[in-house]
């Protein structure tokens, strides 16, 4: 069927949502739902009365989120998104449309072709690179982006990859954060020989409030994910 479920994923985004979600055709998914970690900024009136479902988390971090909202996603192809300005709107039909051709899961790229990030630092610009790089040697994959969250996958490979476990996650609790399911998915799709596609994108700056990046818990808890998948998960 094709059915297209848009998560939106906000933590305090009221400037990046009225300025994103206004170019985000009805047309484009057939549902969608705002998943909230705890917005104190006037997010949630704003997706409340513009009539988006939103659900509000129980418990804190990304994957926790994808969890609790598992079960109230209609579509057979999910879509993540964020509105902080970082996740272009007009690539939704592209993405999508790469879906349909059979893939299991598609990319928007930062580093595809002559896609750039322009919210890059440093830092961050190194470290995608470097576990993009880790995932590609380790697994025998060729991402050239595998940890944005910009992307497109089947519902089905939630339980068939096992991301809706929580051991999956095993390594945040070493370094005390609250990690994505975004490179794990990368992750274990290579390890599957699964169909997975890129299509090019920039990445804008985000507009607006704070970023939320813990890089060194976060990095040394992706780091040793990655390395455990190598010898972990055997599916």
């Amino acid at each position: 069927m094709n059915r297209i479920t848009l998560l939106v994923f906000t933590l305090n985004e009221i400037d990046g949502m009225k300025e994103i979600m206004p170019r985000i055709d009805a047309g484009w998914y057939d549902q969608v739902i705002i998943v909230d970690g705890g917005s104190t900024d006037g997010t949630l009136e704003y997706a409340r009365s513009n009539n988006y479902p939103v659900h509000v988390q129980r418990e804190k971090g990304l994957h926790r989120g994808f969890m609790e909202v598992h079960d109230m996603i209609e579509g057979d192809i999910i879509v993540t998104f964020s509105p902080d300005g970082n996740s272009i709107p007009e690539l939704i039909p592209r993405l999508t449309a790469k879906m349909k051709e059979g893939y299991d899961m598609v990319i928007v790229s930062r580093y595809k072709g002559s896609a750039k990030s322009y919210d890059d630092d440093a830092v961050t610009r190194f470290g995608n690179w470097m576990f993009t790089k880790l995932i590609n040697l380790l697994f025998n994959a060729q991402y050239t982006d595998a940890m944005v969250i910009f992307r497109a996958y089947r519902k089905d490979l939630v339980k068939d990859l096992d991301l809706d476990k929580e051991e999956t996650y095993l390594p945040e609790k070493w370094f005390f954060t609250s990690i994505s399911r975004e490179p794990v998915l990368s992750v274990r799709c290579a390890k599957k020989r699964l169909r997975t596609a890129e299509i090019s994108g920039d990445e804008p700056r985000r507009i607006g409030g704070k970023r939320k990046l813990q890089i060194m818990r976060w990095g040394l808890a992706y780091f040793f994910q990655i390395l455990r998948e190598k010898v972990y998960w055997k599916k």
